[in-house]
């Protein structure tokens, strides 16, 4: 049987899982203690996680532990439907039910966040913003698939990434250091004390990777101070968190199959590639009750960081160097709350200031057309302010024991004021023309633009027993474009005339935990409209259209011989729901895209889980991690074949206090390709995936 037959396979295993048991999907499997799991994400409280209405996954804090991911992608190939693609370094692209995006809006698609607090501020999103996150030391992952609930706004369309800090807790200590193929080292450690009201916990890591491609590699670094205060009434959460990235990037490496050779996948063809960011962010939570039955909430939250980084995949390889400054809050009144008619309702408002510069210092290399169209100097200089305002209420009604009513509304302002600090038009930095018609990068002049959005959501849970329940939510999300895509504007385009990208989801499912199995089910439906995208003449516009269907399932089931096995699976189909005709040349012709597969999106992906856990003091875990194919670009002319590879961890405690532990990745050696896709210039060109590599070391508890 091939893998794509077995991977249908498991999907429809999950389909006749409903009748078995109760999930709760992506929460590894309950602890030793078999404690309720929470979640925070979709009310920005702690609730029970079986109790939320729509999916839910996470992936605790002792098994980030255990994976002991060098990259975000490591802890999180457990959750069903998300596929976060590795790039090279420390970079990433999302997928939550949707294709992998790229381009200048494409992170606008997600909300990444720690403890429900956005990476970034409102329109300064960037594609590779999870490295910002602090997984290592965190409390869990957890993920949201589709819409966010009314209390997200802009970005919370495809899902949400939300990384929860580790609390005090009970002051447990510990340090690891380890090492591992192509020169990887890192430390990791986390102090805490607890002096009566207060607690305090500095966490920490540092990490040198000396790169498996040639001339690549990064050295990271990460640490949070976290305060706690609580009195019985009023109780405070304060993070301060700085992260520093200096990485030396790989580029694509092109031609078909390339990433096969063992030789050519070593090689880097723009090894003066780099990145450089920094990021300094601070949020604290602030809780207290102002009347019977009602509690305030307030999270204020300030953040900085900039960044600069060689866009070696850009003709002429110009430098981008960008700031960012915001400040904000959110707020709720949380009525009867844990109550049969529990209300929500709240304000969130932020203001921020962004600055963007493109320099190009070489002339362009290519041909007459590149070379007279894009001259050396500088390309963009602009400033943005942005302020954002929002209103919402959410509610939640227990109609009886076993069912429960949601609905919820949010209403979100968001105003941009950009400023152009050069001259505007389609010149080049001195105000002369360029031949073929003009120079490609233009300017806008100063001007300013609003954008208003409404989302809201409604749905249900019915609890069958006390270990089964079957959800159904319907709603929308949005996101507001993107400042680079209405003021880095391209071939003479003087205004982007576009506006909100809109997405209305349907799902229902069924989850459960029992003492033996966990599972959850979930059908979608999604319909996005006014897509953003860069057409043929290099113009934003926004009247693309795309439907994505499909069923997502895990399953875990714990043996009494101290085995586990759990499967996570999905099928999805996401595709093309508007006329465009792709421009004609010797390859792709004039060819629709209108009902087509959009690019980078594997219609199943999925992986297995087989952990063993004779005592306490070992653990051993097996891991399948399964890609299906998928098409390069949107004509369907081209694909990726897709992999399959294992992966194998073993943790024993050597002494009281003390555990070593080893990692095999990709313990068959398996030649794939992170990532794939086609441009008619460069053909198929691949981020290369990691072959076998090696990673120990040892962790230690005081």
């Amino acid at each position: 049987m091939n893998v794509k037959k077995m991977s249908l396979l498991g999907v429809s295993i999950f389909g006749l899982l409903p009748m078995i048991g109760n999930a709760q999907e992506a929460n590894q499997a309950q602890e030793a203690n078999n404690t309720e799991i929470v979640t925070v994400t979709a009310t920005r409280s702690e609730r029970i996680a079986s109790d939320a209405i729509g999916n839910q996954a996470s992936v605790s804090g002792s098994e980030v532990t255990f994976i002991a991911p060098t990259h975000i992608n490591e802890a999180l190939q457990g959750i069903a439907g998300a596929n976060i693609s590795r790039n090279n370094g420390q970079e990433s692209l999302i997928s939550l039910r949707s294709p992998i995006f790229t381009g200048a809006g494409a992170c606008g698609a997600f909300l990444t966040a720690m403890d429900g607090i956005p990476l970034r501020g409102a329109g300064f999103c960037n594609v590779n913003e999870l490295f910002d996150t602090f997984p290592e030391q965190g409390s869990r992952i957890e993920v949201v698939r589709g819409p966010g609930s009314v209390l997200y706004g802009s970005n919370a369309m495809h899902g949400i990434i939300n990384v929860i800090s580790r609390p005090v807790g009970d002051d447990v200590s510990e340090a690891s250091i380890e090492a591992g193929s192509w020169g990887y080292f890192r430390g990791i450690g986390s102090v805490a004390v607890q002096e009566e009201n207060n607690g305090f916990r500095l966490s920490g890591t540092a990490a040198r990777d000396g790169g498996y491609i040639e001339e690549s590699g990064f050295n990271q670094q990460k640490a949070q101070l976290r305060h706690e205060y609580d009195n019985g009434n009023f109780s405070i959460s304060s993070n301060f968190q700085f992260t520093n990235l200096d990485q030396e990037t790989a580029g694509y490496l092109t031609g078909l199959d390339s990433y096969r050779d063992p030789v050519l996948a070593r090689t880097n063809g723009n090894p003066e590639a780099f990145r450089k960011a920094k990021s300094f962010r601070y949020w604290s939570t602030i809780s207290t009750n102002v009347a019977d039955n009602v509690r305030l909430q307030v999270s204020p939250y300030a953040r900085k960081m900039d960044m600069e980084f060689l866009m070696h995949f850009l003709p002429g390889k110009p430098l981008e160097e960008n700031e960012q400054k915001s400040a904000g809050f959110q707020s709720a009144f949380y009525i009867n709350e844990g109550g049969d008619f529990e209300i929500i309702a709240g304000i969130d408002g932020e203001i921020g200031k962004g600055e963007l510069k493109q320099t190009q210092e070489n002339p362009t290399v290519g041909s007459a057309f590149l070379v007279n169209t894009i001259p050396a100097g500088k390309q963009y200089d602009y400033e943005v302010g942005t302020k954002m305002v929002a209103g919402f209420v959410r509610g939640e009604f227990d109609v009886t024991e076993q069912l429960t009513f949601l609905g919820g509304i949010r209403a979100e302002h968001m105003n941009y004021d950009y400023d152009n600090r050069m001259n505007s038009g389609r010149v080049d930095e001195n105000g002369n023309a360029c031949g073929f018609g003009g120079c490609r990068y233009t300017r806008p002049a100063d001007r300013e633009d609003s954008f208003n959005n409404v989302s809201f959501e409604a749905g249900s849970l019915f609890k069958i027993d006390e270990n089964n329940s079957l959800f159904a939510r319907y709603s929308r999300g949005f996101r507001a474009p993107q400042s680079t895509e209405l003021y880095r504007l391209q071939n003479g385009q003087l205004v982007a005339d576009i506006d909100s990208v809109k997405l209305d989801s349907i799902e229902a499912g069924i989850r459960g935990n029992a003492k033996t199995y966990s599972y959850e089910i979930a059908g979608f439906y999604m319909k996005k409209d006014n897509v953003i995208f860069q057409d043929g003449s290099r113009t934003n516009v926004d009247n693309g259209a795309s439907k994505h269907v499909g069923v997502e399932g895990m399953f875990e089931y714990r043996f009494p011989q101290d085995v586990s096995v759990r499967f996570n699976g999905s099928y999805a189909k996401h595709t093309y729901d508007f006329d465009y005709i792709s421009g004609a040349n010797n390859v792709t012709g004039n060819i629709n895209w209108n009902g087509r597969d959009i690019d980078t999106a594997p219609r199943n992906f999925g992986s297995i889980q087989l952990n063993w856990a004779p005592a306490d003091k070992v653990k051993a875990g097996l891991e399948w991690i399964y890609m299906g194919e998928y098409y390069l670009e949107p004509t369907n002319t081209f694909k990726y074949e897709g992999h399959n590879y294992f992966n194998l961890r073993i943790e024993a405690e050597a002494m009281e206090g003390v555990d070593i532990f080893l990692r095999i990745m990709n313990i068959t050696n398996v030649r794939y390709a992170e990532r794939a896709d086609w441009t008619g210039f460069t053909d198929e060109r691949y981020f290369v995936g990691r072959p076998r590599a090696f990673f120990g070391g040892v962790r230690a508890r005081f």
